[in-house]
């Protein structure tokens, strides 16, 4: 059987996690979603990445579900079913990689679609190519959203162009999609894995103290009173001070020279 997502490590602890074929065309069948379940989740468990890399390959970034196993499912009444059976594995694969200490970036190459465009809003940063098309298709289906867009995207974009977007089932051109903010960089396709790849061994190259709160921070701003988010800065700045890498930190900028962090 031909291989769903394969897996590249480059120096700078960054893997790079591609969906191949049906992983990416219809990423989301149950074992399409096993395979990229399994790979993200290896590499979030693996202690020398500090970075993974998203990608599809051909045409699609993860264009979302099978729509001829829906058919399939609906067909023989196990179609409740089988959305949680998916379901049950996106969500809680998108709650570890907004947790981890890991960098996690989307390079768009092509369609990300339903939740594969999720995947995408999972990450910590998208850069897309010049190929790359943002689409919801759940309005069209009858469907609800999911794979976390509703909450993902207005964080990027806000409440009303979210909203547009999933009523009038928009589908957004990398230009568009970057204009809105949902994507933070455009390259050619042949730029699209080196441009990730640098900016995963930058932000990779970052305490892990500092990767951590960080992404903890923003994504709990918006549930918290100024008073309480200045509490939680304190603890957290506070933690990081008797680390090692907060000593290197400071070394390194009074020698004039780049801190290496464990």
């Amino acid at each position: 059987m031909a291989e769903l997502v394969s897996r590249q490590d480059f120096d700078g602890g960054v893997a790079l996690l591609t969906l191949q074929g049906d992983a990416a065309a219809k990423g989301f069948s149950i074992q399409g979603m096993d395979a990229i379940s399994s790979s993200v989740n290896g590499a979030l468990d693996d202690k020398d990445i500090r970075a993974i890399v998203i990608t599809g390959s051909g045409r699609f970034f993860c264009a979302g579900a099978d729509l001829n196993k829906f058919k399939a499912t609906i067909d023989d009444g196990t179609i409740v079913d089988f959305i949680e059976k998916l379901t049950g594995k996106l969500h809680p694969l998108q709650i570890r990689m907004r947790q981890s200490a890991k960098i996690c970036i989307a390079a768009i190459n092509g369609a990300a679609a339903g939740g594969g465009f999720g995947l995408a809003l999972a990450c910590d940063v998208r850069i897309a190519s010049e190929n790359a098309l943002l689409v919801s298709g759940f309005a069209n289906l009858g469907l609800s959203p999911d794979g976390g867009t509703t909450w993902l995207l207005p964080r990027l974009v806000g409440m009303q162009i979210a909203k547009k977007f999933f009523l009038n089932n928009e589908r957004w051109s990398a230009s568009q999609a970057l204009d809105y903010g949902a994507v933070d960089e455009i390259t050619s396709i042949d730029e699209l894995i080196p441009s990730a790849i640098n900016l995963a061994k930058k932000w990779g190259g970052l305490a892990e103290h500092t990767r951590e709160s960080t992404k903890h921070l923003l994504d709990n701003q918006s549930s918290q009173d100024f008073e309480t988010h200045l509490r939680h800065e304190q603890i957290l700045i506070m933690a990081a001070g008797p680390t090692a890498d907060f000593s290197e930190g400071v070394d390194a900028f009074l020698s004039k020279r780049k801190p290496d962090f464990n």
